[in-house]
């Protein structure tokens, strides 16, 4: 019999924040590029197809001696019976004994982790005087992404939202200031918040573009960039996913989080297939270029990508993150199994 943690999405909400998750999760990319991980194949299943699903990522960190997974579940008619359509927990076990360390909420892990993931695409890509930043979904993900990015990147002055209903992205930006302040502790006074009601107009006049969208077919056209845009793509997670025109890509400076699952699932899955694209327009994955194996940006006016699926790997070393800090603060439950 032995002693594990758990810990509830509010116990994860008090004890990380998100400069200490971009930390733990630019450390992931760094010990990726020096081949001290791990990514295991993901098993994806749905029950229902559009309706409910399910998605299992693993992974091995062996800088931190950690392995473990992460499953999350979709049933989209949840909403209908009173609970949360996406439902997850992730499992954190020690690599030198196999003993399972303790068990997190995913979805607070999962927002965070994933906002960490766009910043840093932008920190490393974008222009260094980057002031307008687009925000292209107002679902979960997107106060996670507004957050990151204002933690990583200073030069920011605006935040622009756009959703494809006005009144989602309009309920949205009313409300971010204090979310931002309150859940974030992040000083917003100086940066004006902005409704998108022109989409091709924002993608023009954006320096960051982050797409956080579960589209099947293109949203942003490559009519609509202007010199020096960076885009983070992090909607697409899934086979058949896609948030840009693919004619974008032949141009443009392409990093990856993780090769294989970018080519099998993320926004470099349908220009691969389509032969507009090749492996050789590929530069690198984002941590290749943050310990300096590949460059990156050389001038304003390259367009820039990083196309984010989210890998186990960050979830695990983020629960790992959660879970010491409550060993610190005595949160969390215990339970002997």
């Amino acid at each position: 019999m032995f002693e594990i943690r758990i810990l509830s999405k509010e116990d994860v909400k008090k004890l990380i924040s998100i400069q200490q998750v971009i930390e733990v999760v630019e450390s992931v990319y760094k010990a990726k590029s020096d081949g001290l991980t791990d990514v295991w194949p993901t098993v994806f299943y749905e029950f229902n197809r559009g309706k409910a699903d399910l998605d299992i990522k693993s992974g091995y960190l062996k800088s931190k001696q950690l392995f473990g997974h992460k499953t999350v579940t979709w049933f989209g008619d949840n909403t209908e019976k009173g609970i949360p359509t996406l439902i997850g927990m992730i499992a954190v076990f020690d690599a030198e004994t196999g003993m399972p360390i303790g068990m997190t909420d995913a979805a607070y892990i999962t927002g965070m982790r994933t906002g960490a993931a766009g910043a840093l695409g932008a920190k490393y890509l974008a222009r260094e005087d980057a002031e307008n930043l687009l925000i292209v979904g107002a679902g979960n993900q997107a106060i996670f992404q507004i957050a990151a990015t204002l933690t990583t990147i200073p030069t920011i002055k605006k935040v622009r939202v756009a959703s494809q209903q006005l009144a989602n992205a309009n309920s949205f930006v009313e409300g971010i200031s204090q979310q931002l302040k309150h859940q974030f502790g992040i000083n917003v006074d100086n940066i004006e918040f902005e409704a998108v009601d022109d989409l091709e107009q924002a993608v023009n006049n954006s320096h960051i573009i982050i797409t956080v969208t579960p589209s099947r077919n293109p949203i942003i056209r490559k009519e609509w960039l202007q010199k020096g845009t960076h885009i983070s793509c992090i909607g697409a997670d899934m086979e058949g996913k896609q948030e840009i025109d693919s004619e974008i890509l032949p141009s443009s400076l392409i990093f990856v989080d993780d090769m294989m699952h970018c080519k099998e699932v993320g926004e470099i899955e349908i220009p691969l297939k389509q032969g507009i694209i090749n492996e050789t327009n590929i530069i690198g994955e984002l941590g290749d270029l943050i310990v300096g194996k590949v460059k990156g940006r050389t001038s304003n006016d390259q367009i820039t990508i990083f196309d984010a699926t989210g890998m186990a790997l960050l979830d695990i070393a983020t629960a790992d993150l959660a879970l010491k800090e409550a060993e610190k603060n005595k949160l969390g439950s215990k339970t002997n199994i």
